[in-house]
């Protein structure tokens, strides 16, 4: 098992190496910026989904929610950076909140981030298995299994594994990626202003009279688009894990991310209405327009093997930004103090298998639906991205340094906009699934302040004084009673004894019997060895061995002025085989679980290892 794991996880790394694991900027930009960049695979296409309504002419909006989803963009682009730069040491907007907002706003961006990060892991697997069906329509009915092989047999072992290698790993497919998109634009939009057919077609740009209707449906498409900016914030939540300087690294990595995305986004959906492509089952988009430029030959199964690998590894993103950021938050005592731990590889460990399990029960749950998955996706990161730059405007206006004022208005504006965005999806997708992150958003704060409460009263009850260390040993002069449950005469009970004797204090045996002939063949055995250990005998009526010794022990432990504690040794069998656990009872684990909940009652368990 240990060989194992040192194959698929590596050999563990030191301390000192961590300096090797930081990324250059050109690495980073393909593992922080994956999710961005892969949601123009699913991004401009749910925003067609939303407009191609039977017996409706509404195609003609895609164009003005394109528009409105980029002018967003550089709006949340120009916040992150200053997130960057006011907050070096990750965390994003939770850590940015926490510092100029509170407990309660910080908690919400928390609640906000992992809701995103987990459903960026869900999405994107889900939507790199639906591009690989368009590709091979062979797989059909096999997309769940594909889902879990990827999601625990790639990101999970290779994120384990730690930063460096899973981005010499992953590095090249986004790469790969970029180069694909750059191309299938580049094709399309000279096929486009060369062809006899109009740049733009008639069909596209048709729109009928705005009404109610039409305003909700336009807006719930704007909604759609704007899972494009998922992924945004992940700089910002990864600034430490940035080659020095880290900061300014940071924050050019974000500018060429913005670029980017900005420009395959606004490619993209030029040609999704230069050829008005619509929605078809079992086929994405881009594998559409990946058709109608390059035909169906090697470039279109570039294009589609690509896309189906960078929505893949988008939810790579969430590996380098939800671990880190829960381990900020465990350092701040809001989650499991585990979560903050670095594993033998240099990596949250524990946070990448947590981000897994929860993913995966989400696709499981969703069926692997991407549709019904997006809707639950904007909401999160757009509460998010309102907290932060709200945060940034307290802290703009108490700092009062040089260009305050026009930092303060950049902030408050990308606020309002966003707050809106937010009440957007709320209302327009509330019934299509956004009342589940409405929902779990105030049930995670609660789980979070319960666990802060936790340890809050858990350091109050330990925090010590140099009387807790005199003041029963001096004064009281205690004493402590050795108790051996025992159900036979063996050497497992002879190295209990000969154990309990080094403790100190009074020890008995205690014997639980089920009839009288047992009890006196027993009693006559252990009078014959001549201990100097008195027993102690029980008659369990009800043949339990576990509830007459609890009654012992409580009976005692009413009688403080004769022992201020009681010790139980329980005596262990170690087979030499596991399944050798099988053969035995389990009466001393259950005594041990049960006991230790007890105040004053020390529980030692002796394990009495068999041989082969």
């Amino acid at each position: 098992m240990f060989n194992f794991q040192r194959l698929i996880i590596g050999r563990p790394l030191k301390t000192e190496e961590a300096a090797h694991e930081k990324l250059p900027k050109w690495k980073a930009l393909s593992i922080f910026s994956s999710d961005a960049l892969s949601s123009v695979g699913y991004g401009p296409e749910q925003i067609i989904v939303t407009l191609a309504v039977p017996g409706m002419l509404i195609y003609g909006y895609f164009g003005y929610a394109t528009i409105a989803v980029i002018a967003l963009l550089a709006i949340v682009t120009l916040s992150y950076v200053q997130v960057a730069r006011a907050n070096p040491g990750g965390g994003g907007s939770y850590s940015i909140a926490l510092q100029n907002l509170g407990e309660t706003p910080a908690l919400v961006a928390a609640a906000s981030l992992i809701a995103d990060y987990v459903l960026t892991v869900a999405v994107s697997v889900s939507s790199g298995t639906d591009a690989l069906v368009s590709a091979f329509p062979a797989l059909i009915g096999r997309e769940m299994s594909i889902n879990l092989l990827v999601l625990f047999g790639i990101l999970t072992v290779f994120n384990l594994r730690g930063v460096r290698e899973s981005s010499n790993v992953f590095v090249w497919p986004t790469y790969f990626f970029i180069l694909g998109i750059v191309c299938l634009i580049g094709t399309g939009v000279y096929k486009a202003f060369t062809g006899i057919a109009p740049i733009v077609p008639a069909e596209s740009l048709v729109r009928q009279q705005a009404d109610w209707v039409v305003v909700v449906l336009a807006l719930r498409a704007f909604a759609n688009g704007c899972s494009s900016m998922t992924g945004i914030e992940a700089i910002s939540n990864g600034v430490p894990m940035f080659k020095e300087p880290g900061v300014k690294n940071a924050i050019r990595t974000t500018y060429f991310m913005a670029l980017i995305l900005g420009l395959m986004i606004a490619g993209i959906s030029f040609l999704f209405m230069h050829y008005h492509l619509l929605p078809e089952e079992n086929v994405t988009m881009l594998s559409q327009l990946a058709e109608q430029v390059f035909g169906r030959g090697w470039a279109y199964y570039y294009i589609q093997i690509t896309t189906m690998l960078i929505l893949y590894l988008a939810a790579n993103t969430a590996y380098n930004g939800l671990p880190p950021l829960l381990s900020i938050m465990a350092r701040d005592s809001y989650v499991p103090r585990y979560l903050g731990e670095k594993g033998e590889r240099l990596g949250y460990s524990k946070g990448i298998l947590l981000l897994s399990l929860v993913s995966a029960a989400l696709i499981f749950v969703f069926n692997g639906n991407v549709e019904h998955l997006i809707s639950l996706y904007a909401i999160g990161v757009f509460l998010s991205f309102t907290i932060a730059q709200s945060s940034l405007v307290v802290k703009w206006r108490r700092e009062r340094d040089t260009g305050w004022i026009s930092r303060v208005a950049l902030n408050s504006f990308g606020a309002c906009v966003t707050g809106i965005v937010v009440l957007v999806i709320a209302i327009t997708k509330f019934t299509h699934g956004a009342w589940i992150v409405l929902v779990f958003i105030p049930a995670m704060i609660y789980i979070l302040k319960t666990i802060h409460s936790h340890y809050l009263t858990t350091a109050n009850q330990l925090r010590v004084s140099p009387e807790d260390f005199v003041d029963h040993l001096e004064i009281h002069n205690p004493k402590n009673l050795v108790i051996v449950p025992i159900s036979g005469i063996t050497k497992v009970v002879a190295a209990s004894i000969r154990y309990s004797k080094t403790l100190g204090g009074d020890v008995i045996a205690l014997y639980v019997y089920t009839d009288e002939e047992e009890r006196r063949k027993f009693e006559e055995k252990w009078n014959s060895l001549n201990l100097d250990i008195p027993l102690r005998v029980l008659y369990s009526p009800y043949r339990s061995i576990v509830q007459p010794v609890l009654g012992y022990v409580s009976e005692l432990e009413m009688h403080k002025s004769l022992y201020h504690y009681i010790t139980i040794v329980i005596p262990e069998f170690e087979p030499a085989k596991w399944w050798h656990r099988l053969l035995h009872n389990q009466t001393g684990w259950i005594l041990r679980t049960l006991l230790i909940l007890r105040e004053n009652v020390i529980v030692s368990t002796l394990p009495y290892h068999f041989k082969k």
